[in-house]
């Protein structure tokens, strides 16, 4: 299996933990290290774009999208959190590669830490997860349907 993971540079001391936990999914699901590629975005406006291009190459079964963005003061969150979602499950549609959705939108820091690695998991092992099961799940409905 084939992997891209793309990960949003913004909050990247929490964007790193999500990675660590994709990584660690990965290695759970023993998919090969050198089969998975990682790229790195300038924040999680920028995962769709991203991902839109690693799932049209043709080189990977799926992709993992991991970002976290925190609400502040203003509408920013709304705008930023919302393209990314939206964009994100557009991609999987579009391309028929699924992207799974590993970004965290939190109303407080310490909601986001809990969400990369802490009490309430690892949204970027979850993510994985996600993305692999899916991939499997693709291949199965493809390969009933050439037997058909």
């Amino acid at each position: 299996m084939s992997l891209a993971v793309v990960v949003s540079r913004f909050n990247q001391a929490l964007t790193e933990k999500l990675l660590a936990g994709a990584q660690e999914a990965l290695a759970e699901c023993g998919v090969d290290a050198d089969s998975v590629d990682v790229v790195w975005v300038p924040g999680s406006f920028e995962l769709p774009l991203a991902a839109k291009r690693l799932a049209e190459s043709g080189r990977y079964d799926a992709v993992a999208c991991l970002g976290c963005v925190l609400r502040g003061e203003t509408p920013h969150f709304d705008y930023v959190a919302g393209q990314a979602a939206g964009g994100i499950g557009r991609v999987g549609l579009d391309t028929g590669v699924p992207v799974a959705f590993g970004v965290i939108t939190a109303d407080t820091l310490q909601q986001a830490v809990e969400r990369a690695g802490g009490s309430s998991g690892n949204k970027g092992f979850d993510a994985v997860m996600t993305a692999v099961r899916m991939a499997n799940l693709i291949k199965k409905i493809e390969a009933r349907a050439e037997k058909e």
